[in-house]
């Protein structure tokens, strides 16, 4: 049955797609979201996209976002669909600061905006700090911290370092990523016993100490064509492994992020674009 027609605009940040709904103009009830996430979500009989991001008024930061994966759970954060929050909170005229901050699960990001002939071209956040402490991240160690250690998965042994920027990570260095069967393996470390929240996994390649290759596999979405907190969670892991600098170029699969952990100050920056696809109206 039609409830009512919502308004949507389709964004990407380097190809991790969403769908953003309004949420000071749409109302809707949480226990309905779950639903209308995974049908808006559905690449063939719905808009498609990674998931759903609902932008909200805030008590604690300028605007909230509240993100849905496409399976319809909830996610704490997402680095590209923050980047998308921002300028669609400018490009829309909800606000005309070009620093902002925006909660995500109860956390504050803070926000710097490059214009380009005054819409939203490129967009700075500042991450936080990185959580390594296993028992945070969260992942079973006999360890603090989760640095190059083994793992069992479907019967392979791999390595790896976990990070969580605010949702988990798991992050293992490889040396050849394009020929990687992630469609395969992507589910057994995302369901693996080790993570009691599931976690996200990134295969990284090492191309130089500037310049990374990755693929990731995103809990509650699979493959995607980037991923923003999983993006910080390697230059932080390249650094701890003595892999590369602090400030990290990242290709992934649809464009390029740039990283930077500022050890001093223990932040992680990232730095990449945002980019409105359509817009339109749905029936849900």
């Amino acid at each position: 049955m039609v409830i009512k027609v919502m308004k949507f605009t389709k964004m990407q940040g380097c190809g991790n797609d969403y769908v953003y709904v309004n949420g000071f103009v749409e109302k809707l009830e949480m226990q309905a979201k779950p639903d209308i996430v995974r049908r808006l979500s559905d690449r063939h009989f719905g808009i498609g996209g990674d998931g759903v991001i609902f932008i909200n008024p805030s008590r604690i930061a300028d605007f909230e976002m509240e993100m849905w994966n496409a399976d319809g759970t909830r996610a704490q954060m997402c680095g590209n669909g923050i980047r998308c929050v921002a300028k669609y909170v400018y490009d829309y005229g909800l606000t005309d600061k070009t620093s902002l901050t925006i909660e995500s699960f109860g956390k504050i990001k803070y926000i710097d905006l490059t214009l380009e002939n005054g819409k939203v071209s490129q967009v700075k956040v500042n991450m936080g700090a990185p959580i390594l402490a296993a028992r945070e991240v969260p992942v079973v160690s006999e360890n603090e911290r989760v640095i190059d250690e083994e793992i069992e998965v479907d019967g392979n042994t791999y390595r790896m370092t976990c990070v969580s920027m605010g949702n988990p990570h798991a992050v293992v260095f490889m040396d050849d990523i394009k020929n990687l069967e992630i469609e395969k393996v992507g589910p057994y470390f995302e369901n693996h016993e080790r993570f009691p929240e599931r976690t996200n996994t990134e295969f990284v390649k090492v191309i130089d100490r500037n310049t990374v290759e990755m693929r990731v596999w995103e809990r509650g979405t699979g493959e995607t064509l980037a991923c923003g907190t999983g993006c910080c969670a390697i230059v932080v892991a390249c650094c701890l492994n003595g892999l590369t600098e602090n400030k990290v170029t990242v290709k992934v699969l649809g464009g390029e992020l740039l990283c930077e952990w500022d050890r001093e100050e223990n932040l992680v920056y990232m730095t990449g674009p945002a980019v409105s696809v359509f817009e339109g109206t749905i029936s849900i």
